[in-house]
């Protein structure tokens, strides 16, 4: 079978079987299985890049100075990063509530049910714990919570509503997406990914949900906006520290084990976070240090436990945060302010009674100060907890998550449309748009230094084991494969890596080509054997992305090859993410890439959401911003008039 696609460079052909003979074939495996740099060289470059690009807090002389700044990231973290692209129409949307039944909580309160929305269709579950007698203004706590199925159910979250409402406070507890009732697949953490794809940040449903919860505490007739409290254990640790260094009607703040420093994380791999913790660019303005500074003066306490099995332990995680916020706190002269408490018992991932106490002792000192009726000690409460039955908030179906926003979004996508037929056009259109990708993909212009870790000669094919570092910042292992009086070349790269490629490889071999099989970032070993796709999100949240420094590597040994053996190379892929960053380089490398050959290539980007791939499968595709402003076909288009053969196209 054999289609040209009208307008377009593109081929897509059959399946070529040809006969290679086994012990060849074999031959040429064991030579790209050899090892070249070795297992623990990808993950200290890695770590050394993005700690090369991690912001430290700078000392400020006066508190006035401190704040301006302070301001000025706020604005740039929520104009850049929060609500990044299309996410910025989410923003200013109408807090939608309604108020549904209310049950009978325990003495002295009752359990109000909402439901609001986080952004136009996108519903959150919540509770309002609120005293039978209220007069007054009174202090409001907005409780999130972490990784936990249970979600909003959670017992010791639920204690802690009860004994926040049981001192004549207002406490909302809020459902956090993924977890409890909103626990689907559509709201699996891995596919907020899918609304950067489309160009939207996929940080701001998180946030909204925050956000949105804080403006119905503050909505309520009682609500006193001097004593406004967030809190939250684990992932809802992290909300705490995002919201209320961004918002400022947080006015005390106790984030439980939920975050540490860009830093940390790159040592302690546990501390690692899943995509909203990561998200795109938020290090190339702040780091979590900034954020724990930017608190400052209000009322914060850091907790941690001792022995966490989880994540962010109190003997590496609070030190840093500390060094960063105490000396800013010192310029507003509200040292006390800031504290912090280390669990020792049972020191584990926790927000049980002893850091819920650590709580109440700061609601008794900031926002019940001369009170001496004040008790901080827990309130016994564990017959009121309720069941998930009990608690449940009736949601409209269906209700927004990731994949229908990202779905809806990817309709209009990309934005470039077609090559148009008229030359001058089409070559302002190519010229436009490549300038448009380089800066999507955070492209870079790689010079190489090569130097040879081995040869070897076997049954008529010489191999030359290279490394190819790349400015310093990254060594790319390739084997070159040669018969003699090889004349093309071809640089090869797939999905799984040099050492699953002995059949293309062999194939082109008995084509006459010299083959130079790569392993670009995140791509067979170059690829960290630690926490890998976690790396990739830390790439890009310094600012880069994994896809730009993998069309950029192949760009870069492209340039490199051609120069050495005097002509532009065929570009061979294998695989849906190495037939993408393949296609960005030879869309971005005009002269070193000759013709370009790909093998299982997706048709069209818009198969990532339809088959509802999350980060964890193929990082590199979920780019921000990449279908926004080119599909396949675009980026095929921008290789004109260089050849675009399609083989075998994934899933045919």
């Amino acid at each position: 079978m054999r289609t040209l696609l009208t307008g377009l460079n593109v081929l897509i052909v059959g399946l070529v079987v040809t006969t290679v003979s086994a012990a060849a074939q074999d031959e040429v495996a064991a030579l790209l299985k050899r090892e070249i740099i070795g297992g623990e060289l990808p993950l200290a470059e890695v770590q050394r890049y993005v700690e090369s690009r991690v912001p430290t807090p700078r000392a400020w002389a006066t508190a006035a100075q401190w704040q301006a700044e302070a301001e000025r990231l706020r604005q740039a973290v929520l104009d850049r990063v929060v609500f990044g692209g299309e996410a910025a129409r989410w923003r200013d949307a109408e807090t939608k509530v309604q108020w549904l039944e209310v049950i009978e909580g325990g003495p002295g309160y009752r359990i109000k049910k909402l439901r609001y929305e986080a952004l136009p269709g996108m519903w959150i579950p919540a509770l309002l714990y609120e005293p039978d007698r209220l007069a007054g203004s009174v202090p409001v706590v907005l409780n999130v919570n972490g990784h936990t199925a249970l979600g909003k159910q959670y017992p010791p979250k639920q204690l802690r509503c009860i004994n926040q409402v049981k001192r004549g406070m207002l406490a909302l507890n809020v459902e956090w997406l993924g977890m409890g009732q909103l626990n689907t697949a559509g709201f699996s953490h891995t596919r907020m990914n899918q609304l950067d794809l489309c160009g939207a940040s996929g940080l701001a449903p998180f946030y909204l949900a925050m956000k949105r919860g804080l403006d119905v505490l503050l909505s309520l007739e009682n609500a006193d906006p001097d004593r406004v409290a967030v809190t939250g254990l684990s992932g809802g640790g992290w909300q705490t520290i995002v919201l209320s260094a961004l918002d400022t009607r947080v006015t005390l703040t106790n984030p439980v084990a939920g975050y540490s420093s860009f830093l940390t994380r790159t040592r302690h791999y546990k501390d690692l976070g899943d995509s909203e913790q990561t998200p795109n660019d938020l290090a190339t303005l702040v780091d979590y240090t900034h954020l724990t500074a930017m608190m400052a003066p209000r009322a914060t306490l850091l907790t941690y436990n001792a022995k966490d099995e989880c994540c962010f332990e109190s003997g590496y995680a609070l030190q840093p945060l500390r060094d960063a916020a105490q000396p800013v706190f010192r310029l507003f002269g509200k040292e006390d302010a800031l504290r912090w408490h280390v669990n020792e018992q049972p020191g584990t991932h926790n927000f049980e009674v002893d850091n819920r106490q650590a709580l109440y002792r700061m609601f008794g000192d900031f926002f019940f100060a001369g009170n001496a009726d004040f008790d901080a000690r827990e309130i016994p409460s564990d017959g009121e907890v309720k069941t998930a039955e009990q608690l449940h908030v009736d949601l409209p179906a269906p209700n927004e998550d990731f994949h229908t926003l990202a779905l809806a979004l990817s309709q209009d996508l990309p934005r470039a449309g077609d090559r148009p037929q008229d030359p001058i056009a089409a070559d302002r259109w190519q010229s436009e748009l490549r300038m448009q990708l380089r800066e999507v993909v955070r492209a870079k212009d790689y010079r190489v230094i090569a130097t040879v870790a081995d040869r070897e000669t076997q049954s008529g094919v010489e191999a030359i084991f290279w490394r190819l570092l790349m400015d310093s910042d990254w060594t790319l292992p390739v084997v070159e494969l040669a018969r003699p009086g090889a004349e093309k070349t071809a640089i090869l790269v797939t999905d799984g890596g040099r050492a699953t490629a002995a059949a293309a490889a062999t194939k082109l071999l008995s084509d006459g080509y010299r083959v130079l099989a790569v392993d670009p970032f995140y791509v067979g070993e170059a690829r960290s054997r630690q926490s890998g796709w976690l790396f990739t999100l830390l790439v890009a949240a310094v600012g880069d992305r994994a896809l730009g420094l993998q069309a950029s590597q192949v760009s870069a040994a492209a340039r490199w090859a051609a120069e050495r053996h005097g002509d532009p190379v065929t570009l061979v892929t294998i695989g849906p993410r190495a037939s993408v960053f393949g296609l960005v380089a030879a869309a971005l490398e005009t002269k070193a890439i000759a013709a370009v050959e790909l093998h299982q290539s997706l048709g069209s980007l818009k198969e990532v959401l339809e088959r509802n791939w999350s980060v964890t499968e193929a990082p590199e595709l979920f780019c921000f911003g990449l279908l926004e402003c080119c599909d396949i076909r675009q980026l095929t288009a921008l290789a004109a008039p260089r050849p675009v053969r399609t083989i075998a196209p994934n899933g045919q």
